[in-house]
């Protein structure tokens, strides 16, 4: 019965990419609590005061039945007031929150534009989505118009989707968001934009990327809260209308246990946290930019500007043992291999944290440039 998995993973394992559990080991260059909150004493704090008046660990059912409790509630009054939304709809993950935009709003004659790098959330999204989809060069503004006007030209009578990240997560560079909108209101289209790795690192207040454009009724934003925010979740940002339809429609949110309640509090004391913590934020580019300086000078690596910086080798097997390399030294590294990036850029991605200080990165960047050099 088992002859077809058994076969697929060994398909896998002969390509280099079989994936497996790893422990937490050495110094945390992966994880994506950038701003070091998950573990910090403030989240457990609020936690601890959650739980002392009397919110529930779980919700107990859907929110359209007794699971909706007043902590979502006043999570999503707060989180549309700090971001500036008209209002938001708290989410047990970015992956459903991704999945659920992409599946429920855009309709049959809409299509969906959508940058090739975007997530794979995303791509499940667009799988269920009744919407036509249509993708473009990665920040490609000129090949994304193209696109939608080509789409015209055949036909398409309805609404255009543009689906982006503000900050890729494999590649650590920002969309074009300026560009981006100008182009939206040109074709009257709509703007999904996933701050996942952006939300809490910039902007004011750590509001992301696109938070000047917060509020327009054709602008969708997804804040992830499991990075540096340091909790778990996400909020969706949008116009009251389509939160309705979100609620009325998504078989994601009417069908699903509602998320925790203690959840949500703890979401709530982190966007306190960090719209206070800029402090955070500087030492975090600080790192960034000395990780930057000194991968372009000893690794001949190009700096990506955020706290993501891949370094692309190529070749799986390559990647996967010069991670391993560098978790033998103390630091926690990990491979990324397709067909989670594109076909012959596999890569070491190193996540840039405040848990690593600037002489322990400066100390990783040197040890890698020699695991580098040894391989040549």
């Amino acid at each position: 019965m088992l002859e077809r998995y058994r076969a697929d993973l060994a398909g896998l394992a002969g390509r280099d990419r079989l994936r497996a559990l790893a422990p937490r080991a050495g110094l945390d260059f992966a994880s994506n609590d950038y701003l070091a909150l998950a573990e910090s004493r403030a989240l457990a704090e609020a936690a601890a005061a959650a739980l002392a008046r009397s919110v529930p660990v779980g919700a107990g059912g859907s929110r359209l039945l007794r699971g909706n409790h007043p902590e979502h509630e006043a999570l999503e009054e707060e989180a549309a007031r700090f971001f500036h939304a008209e209002s938001a709809l708290f989410f047990g993950a970015g992956f459903s929150a991704n999945e659920a935009l992409l599946s429920t709003l855009p309709q049959r004659d809409d299509c969906i534009f959508y940058d090739a790098l975007i997530h794979a959330s995303a791509h499940d999204g667009m799988g269920l989505s009744r919407a036509s989809r249509a993708p473009f060069l990665h920040n490609d503004v000129n090949a994304l118009e193209a696109a939608i006007l080509d789409w015209r030209r055949k036909g398409g009578t309805g609404r255009a989707w543009i689906a982006v990240e503000s900050l890729y997560s494999m590649d650590g560079d920002l969309a074009p968001l300026d560009a981006l909108m100008s182009l939206s209101e040109r074709h009257q289209a709509f703007v999904l934009v996933d701050e996942a790795h952006a939300t809490g690192v910039f902007g004011e207040g750590g509001r992301g990327l696109a938070a000047r454009f917060e509020g327009r009724e054709n602008v969708i934003t997804v804040h992830t809260c499991g990075k540096a925010l340091g909790v778990s979740g996400a909020l969706i940002c949008l116009a009251a209308p389509l939160r309705d339809f979100l609620v009325n429609r998504c078989r994601n949110f009417i069908f699903a246990t509602a998320p925790s309640p203690l959840v949500a509090a703890c979401v709530r004391a982190s966007l306190k946290i960090v719209e206070k913590a800029e402090d955070r934020r500087a030492a975090l580019r600080a790192r960034v930019a000395l990780a930057g300086r000194d991968l372009q000078k000893l690794c001949n690596v190009a700096p990506s500007g955020s706290q993501v910086q891949p370094v692309i080798v190529g070749a799986d097997a390559r990647a996967m043992t010069l991670a391993a390399r560098m978790r033998a030294r103390g630091y926690d590294i990990r491979a990324i291999r397709p067909p989670t990036v594109p076909e012959g850029t596999a890569r070491l991605r190193l996540s840039l944290t405040l848990h690593a200080s600037e002489a322990q990165i400066s100390q990783m960047v040197a040890e890698l440039a020699e695991e580098l050099k040894a391989q040549e």
